[in-house]
C-alpha cells in the first residue's frame, strides 16, 4: 500500500483522534504520526458523512498526546481570532505544522450551514480535520474546507479571497459524546494569548495522518 492523501487529526481523549470524515474516506489503513515523531497505526472508531466527522482510534499503547479542550462559553462571536494548526500541503511545504491566523467572518457556512463558522484563517489540502483554536488555545472548530475559488471565479468573474469553512466545535461535541468520547471543556476567560503561545497548547495534540490504499 501506499499514501495517497493526507490531513490532521486532533487528541480529543486518551487515545481517541477527531479528524473529518472525507479525510478517511476510501482509506484501507490509517497512520498517524504524533507530534514527538512515533506513528500510529489509527482506526475509524465512528463517522459521520453530514458533519463531516470522524473519531479514530489508536491501535496499541502508544500515547498520542494530550486531549486539548473545547471550548464551553462564552459563544462565538463574528471578528473573534482564530488559530489554525496542522499539515497543509504535505511533501510541497513544510513536513512539519504549520500555524495561520484569521478571524471567525460569519457564524454560518456555505449555503448558510449552521453547523459551520466561516474562518478567513488560510485554509489548504491537508488542513482538513484540524484544531480551530480560539486565543484562549480552546477548540472552537474543526477545520473542514475552503471555497472552491476557481468555480467561483467561473460563475461570477471574480477570486474570492480567504473563504474557509469549520465544523463548530458544538457539533463535533454532540458526535463524540454520540459515540462515547466526552470530551474537556473550558471557559474561555482572561487575556487572550498570543498566537505563538496558542500554536504551543495546539502542538503536542495534533497529528499527521495519511490515508494509504
Amino acid at each position: 500500500m501506499r499514501a495517497v492523501s493526507s490531513g490532521t487529526g486532533f487528541v480529543v481523549a486518551p487515545g481517541r483522534l477527531l479528524t473529518n470524515h472525507h479525510v478517511t474516506e476510501g482509506c484501507a489503513e490509517m497512520r498517524a504520526r504524533t507530534a514527538a515523531g512515533v506513528e500510529m497505526r489509527v482506526t475509524v472508531a465512528a463517522s459521520d458523512r453530514q458533519r463531516d466527522l470522524a473519531l479514530l482510534a489508536v491501535q496499541g499503547e502508544g500515547d498520542p498526546g494530550p486531549p486539548l479542550a473545547f471550548r464551553r462559553g462564552p459563544e462565538v462571536r463574528r471578528g473573534e481570532g482564530v488559530v489554525t494548526y496542522g499539515f497543509p500541503l504535505a511533501g510541497l511545504l513544510s513536513s512539519g505544522p504549520t500555524l495561520t491566523t484569521g478571524e471567525v467572518s460569519a457564524l454560518a457556512g456555505l449555503g448558510d450551514n449552521p453547523r459551520q463558522f466561516q474562518i478567513s484563517a488560510p485554509v489548504q489540502p491537508g488542513n482538513s480535520g484540524g484544531p480551530l483554536l480560539d486565543m484562549s488555545g480552546h477548540v472552537v472548530g474543526v477545520v473542514v474546507s475552503k471555497l472552491n475559488a476557481q468555480r467561483v471565479a467561473q460563475r461570477t468573474g471574480d477570486i474570492p479571497q480567504n473563504v474557509n469553512f469549520a465544523v463548530k466545535a458544538e457539533e463535533a461535541v454532540k458526535f463524540l459524546r454520540r459515540n462515547g468520547v466526552e470530551p474537556r471543556l473550558a471557559d474561555s476567560a482572561g487575556p487572550p494569548r498570543s498566537a505563538a503561545e496558542v500554536g504551543d497548547v495546539a502542538h503536542p495534540s495534533t497529528v499527521f495522518l495519511r490515508c494509504l490504499r
